[in-house]
């Protein structure tokens, strides 16, 4: 069976959810998350550990934030 040539068009191909919360702390800081997804991982003594737990468990929240990442490297490449 041959191998793709090619990666699957994932915007999050390659990207961990952990790498992917870091970027987004970097660029707004926990007080702009929270604002913009008001989940209380995020709100109330927010860590890095609380979210990636939360995150892998919550389905719904867990697509925002990749949805508002990929949105972000969207607008970056323009």
């Amino acid at each position: 069976m041959p191998f793709p040539s090619e990666h699957p068009r994932d915007p999050l191909h390659g990207v961990t959810l952990e790498n992917l919360l870091k970027q987004l702390l970097a660029q707004h800081g926990w007080a702009e998350m929270a604002n913009r997804i008001p989940i209380r991982c995020f709100q109330i003594d927010p860590s890095i550990k609380s979210s990636l737990t939360f995150l892998r468990k919550t389905p719904w929240a867990r697509q925002k934030v990749e949805d508002w990442f990929i949105e972000e490297q969207w607008n970056m490449r323009r």
